[in-house]
């Protein structure tokens, strides 16, 4: 196998950096701008998900639980399914004109429409046009999301010292799971403080209040930014000098849609599908089921900032294919939530957790690794949006249908499936073009 490594990072040396080399202030404030944006996204989406049982009766007509259930689940999809458009638009914006515009939009868009949605009226109130305003601020929340993720990890890693990618694979994996946590954190208190009656009512918005107040503190970060890409190299990258680049390397962007896709939808059922399935369908008391989803965030928080210290200055490539093998026989798991019963729930949840942490921790910068930087923001973006919007948004509605028909056995079938495809499709990109940050 090929495993060509070119330092194109912004801020390297021709000779390698020690693992525990200090960060320059520029760099740390870089890093948090990028790693808050990255905990406002998750907090954003995964609130949308966890409170899906109280969105829906909102925002569409209620004519029984698990069906408006499935509406607000159907709309969490729509958002991913505009993914690929972010990418394929602000990815070749961020290799043209540089990573901070690009960054400082999304961000902003990310703050703008999940206030709309706090402030909606309901249903009831304007009819039909709830569900309207409701479905294209998650569109717009698509195409901002489209390139947060991959972005900012592609930011990050050129920001930092050439050989320190485990440590950007930590640290922004660790902002991700803040994020979470704090998602399920706020959803639990308000649940536990308000109680079920009124956050059916009305409670559901404060979440959304939160989220729109923390992105404006974070869009205040980001205008310090730094920026990687040298004026040069914009200079020289044209739409179709960019798009001649991912055409080269299509390979590469196949692996990373199943890369980030088979992670993806295996997070999103543990985080979204599960929970909206216990409360839903086996109708599990609500408080609960917030304080294991919180106990959950918990473990992927702690567990991110381990495994980066871990894979600090260490083969990625070889530690994404070990976490990636685990995910296989672990998915199964879920096989033991079937019927009514918060322990069962529990067991499911937090057993699982263990591998899903590793395989969320890394599967951003694998990604990263795949796409040289000309191209990288548009290549990385494209593949992960489609991943994510074949597999990731589709992944926790895919959970609720099948157990609601008596399937649930297929859906880790499916995850497994994604699993191995994802490794098949890696090994064929590293073969064929190499790898171009980290080894």
């Amino acid at each position: 196998m090929l495993d060509t490594q070119t330092t194109d990072n912004a801020v390297t040396s021709a000779s390698p950096t020690r693992k525990h080399e200090k960060f320059t202030p520029e760099v740390r404030k870089g890093l948090l701008g990028l790693g808050l944006g990255n905990a406002l996204e998750w907090y954003d989406w995964m609130v949308f998900g966890l409170l899906s049982a109280f969105i829906g009766p909102n925002f569409f007509p209620n004519t029984d639980p698990l069906s408006a259930t499935l509406n607000a689940l159907a709309v969490f999809a729509v958002g991913f399914a505009f993914r690929p458009l972010g990418g394929i638009l602000l990815g070749t914006l961020a290799d043209r004109i540089g990573r901070r515009r690009v960054m400082l939009t999304s961000i902003v868009l990310m703050a703008g429409t999940t206030l709309v949605i706090a402030v909606c009226p309901s249903y009831e109130q304007i009819g039909g046009w709830a569900g309207i305003i409701l479905v294209a601020c998650r569109i717009l929340q698509g195409i901002s999301t489209g390139i947060e993720a991959p972005l900012s990890t592609s930011h990050a890693v050129e920001l930092v010292p050439e050989g320190r990618e485990g440590y950007v694979a930590g640290i922004m994996s660790f902002y991700v799971n803040i994020g979470i946590l704090l998602a399920s954190l706020v959803s639990f208190l308000c649940s536990l403080t308000l109680g079920g009656a009124v956050m059916a009512d009305w409670g559901w918005r404060v979440p959304f209040i939160i989220g729109a107040a923390f992105g404006f503190v974070v869009v205040y970060l980001r205008r310090a930014l730094p920026e990687t890409m040298r004026p040069e190299e914009m200079a020289n990258n044209s739409s179709g000098t960019v798009w001649t680049g991912v055409r080269k390397h299509w390979l590469s962007v196949l692996a990373i849609i199943f890369v980030v896709g088979a992670a993806q939808a295996y997070n999103y059922a543990w985080n979204v599908g599960l929970p909206s399935a216990a409360r839903s369908g086996f109708k599990e008391d609500p408080t609960a089921v917030f304080a294991l989803t919180t106990a959950l965030g918990v473990v992927l928080v702690v567990g991110s900032w381990i495994i980066g210290k871990l894979a600090d200055g260490r083969s990625m490539s070889r530690w994404f294919l070990i976490t990636r093998i685990l995910a296989i026989p672990s998915v199964f798991l879920m096989l033991m939530y079937v019927q009514p019963g918060i322990g069962g729930f529990a067991a499911v949840l937090l057993g699982g957790s263990l591998v899903l942490v590793l395989n969320m921790t890394l599967y951003n910068v694998v990604s990263t690794s795949l796409m040289p930087k000309n191209c990288r923001g548009t290549g990385v973006a494209l593949g992960y949006g489609i991943g994510v919007a074949l597999f990731g948004g589709t992944a926790s509605y895919l959970l609720v249908w099948l157990q609601s028909m008596n399937l649930s056995w297929v859906f880790p079938v499916y995850v497994a499936v994604l699993s191995i495809l994802s490794i098949v499709f890696y090994l064929a990109a590293r073969r064929a073009n190499g790898l171009f940050v980290g080894n």
